[in-house]
């Protein structure tokens, strides 16, 4: 035997089981199948068939929807290995396909979502890699580039792209303004994400140009604060914080309007601020503006003796028992301030 004569192949059955029936042609022929053997194996009504380009199916017949999943990874993968491409920072720690994940509807459905189509129903499942290789779109797999991948999640094993980012790259397949409505909807109500992150990330997919985005993006940032104010009172009252006045704007006597708070305690003069700036980013072109506005309403009634605390959704959210926590401590703080200045609560 010398260097050139083929291996025989060693038993696959248990291949099938561990790799889920998918395998490349680097790893078939890294247990001793020959060019020769794989074709004849993947001749018409043969045992095998490929998939994707230099991904095999080791069985006849469809694949199930778990095989497809891996056999979109498998040729992404492996093609941007094969261009040479660098490994991004942290990809070392991503497990069996470090350089590529799942993103689009079939993200979507991984991460639970009820209103992404089941994954048979799928003719495509995208599939984000570096923008470095131009990695082209065949089969069952459509590539979608990235100058930077998002640190991935894994869900049943597979690097699959984080909510936001999944719901960008699957609107931007979309046209039907129902169906984007219903999946950014669904994307706050059932916990996965904040308002702000995914209009960031539909944003700088530059898809907030699309009349149907913009109308569903409105009602998500209404119904991400609808939460926000939902998850405000509920600190309040599992915390044992005294009941404030809500949603009230705030006046000098006979002066000048001072601007609306969420929640007030008029003996502490402490007010609750949900900061919106971040979910309405990108709807708007005078973020400075927006930003000024808070700080200048933020100085003016701190200049009052009106302690003013900013929470953001996300706190609340994560940390709803730190965010009390932050709202007591200015509360019993403020025996320790000058009183503030006397100025009238009015519904907002």
């Amino acid at each position: 035997m010398n260097h050139n004569t083929p291996l025989s192949p060693r038993p696959l059955r248990h291949l099938s089981e561990v790799h889920r029936g998918v395998l490349s042609t680097a790893q078939l022929r890294a247990h001793g199948v020959s060019a020769a053997y794989l074709t004849e194996q993947c001749r018409a009504g043969g045992p095998w068939q490929q998939i994707l380009p230099g991904v095999f199916l080791l069985h006849p017949g469809p694949p199930t929807s778990e095989e497809r999943l891996h056999a979109v990874l498998m040729y992404a993968d492996r093609e941007t290995r094969a261009a040479g491409v660098p490994a991004q920072p942290g990809a070392q720690e991503r497990a069996g396909y470090p350089q590529v994940m799942i993103t689009g509807l079939a993200a979507l459905n991984l991460h639970g979502f009820a209103g992404a189509p089941p994954l048979p129903q799928l003719e495509r499942i995208d599939v984000l890699v570096p923008r470095l290789r131009r990695l082209r779109s065949t089969g069952c797999a459509r590539v979608v580039r990235t100058p930077a991948l998002p640190d991935p999640c894994q869900v049943t094993g597979l690097p699959v792209a984080p909510v936001p980012r999944a719901l960008a790259d699957a609107v931007a397949q979309l046209s039907d303004a129902a169906t984007v409505r219903r999946l950014l909807m669904e994307a706050v109500r059932g916990g996965h994400c904040e308002a702000a992150s995914v209009v960031r990330e539909l944003n700088q997919a530059r898809l907030l140009a699309r009349p149907h985005v913009v109308d569903a993006v409105d009602s998500l940032v209404a119904e991400g604060r609808a939460i926000a104010e939902d998850r405000l009172y509920r600190m309040v009252r599992e915390h044992g914080l005294p009941d404030p006045v809500w949603n009230v704007d705030l006046r000098l006597p006979g002066g000048p309007h001072l601007g609306g708070v969420d929640a007030y305690w008029p003996e502490q003069a402490v007010a609750v601020e949900l900061d919106a700036r971040a979910a309405r980013q990108g709807l708007r072109q005078d973020e400075d503006a927006m930003w000024s506005e808070y700080a200048r309403k933020r100085e003016h009634l701190e200049r009052l003796g009106i302690t003013v605390v900013h929470v953001t959704p996300r706190k609340l959210r994560d940390s709803l028992e730190q965010q009390a926590t932050v709202v007591r401590t200015a509360l019993m703080a403020s025996g320790d301030r000058e009183p503030a200045a006397y100025v009238v609560v009015l519904p907002r």
